[in-house]
């Protein structure tokens, strides 16, 4: 995907910083309230404890499999972008901070010639603070996978795993899936998957 200048990046419309605003506007309620069958009142201190739970069970697994990368083999990693890579229902302000366990490891492997895409519900409108905020915590961006009009009618699970085709078809090897939701993680299309909680449903 080709980089746009930097000028350009950041001359961001005001209508799409509060359409991101917006966007992380039902967090106090997941925080503060509960859901029928869910646990009650998701704290950040859990959430952040559980999101490195998950991201320690991936680092060891990615460390292996990127020294065991074929000669010529095109690595990447598919996240997910609210509540997995970044704090969408906890960073009240722009650019929302990243979610650090899922930063860390992001930078490990981006480190070590592994390419960073990033797969979004978010639509297009959105698109380039949302590619300013992901560069400016530090995530090294590959790929932006935003919906455009006819995608808000798709299937989201069939959008993401759509996504996810096209870039093997860009001739990466996927070697790893990280999201909080099972529409991030499903349809396959990438060797392995780590979900991150959403407890039921209550993180967008």
């Amino acid at each position: 995907m080709t980089r746009r200048p930097w000028a350009r990046r950041i001359s961001v419309t005001t209508v799409s910083v509060a359409a991101l605003a917006a966007m992380a506007a039902p967090a106090e309620a997941a925080t503060t309230s509960s859901t029928a069958g869910a646990a009650a009142k998701v704290d950040y201190a859990t959430w952040q404890q559980d999101c490195q739970t998950v991201m320690n069970d991936a680092l060891p697994y990615l460390k292996q499999r990127i020294a065991a990368a074929k000669p010529g083999e095109k690595q990447a990693i598919v996240f997910d972008i609210d509540n997995t890579t970044l704090e969408t229902d906890f960073g009240f302000s722009f650019p929302q901070p990243a979610n650090k366990p899922v930063l860390n490891v992001a930078r490990y492997a981006q480190e070590h010639g592994v390419k960073l895409f990033f797969v979004t519900a978010r639509p297009g409108i959105v698109y380039w603070p949302t590619e300013y905020n992901l560069e400016h915590d530090g995530y090294d961006v590959s790929g932006l996978y935003v919906r455009g009009l006819l995608d808000l009618f798709k299937d989201v699970a069939a959008y993401k795993t759509a996504q996810r085709v096209g870039i093997e078809n860009q001739g990466y090897t996927i070697i790893a899936n990280i999201g909080n939701s099972a529409t991030d993680l499903s349809g396959g299309h990438a060797e392995t998957t780590y979900k991150l909680p959403d407890y039921n449903g209550q993180l967008s």
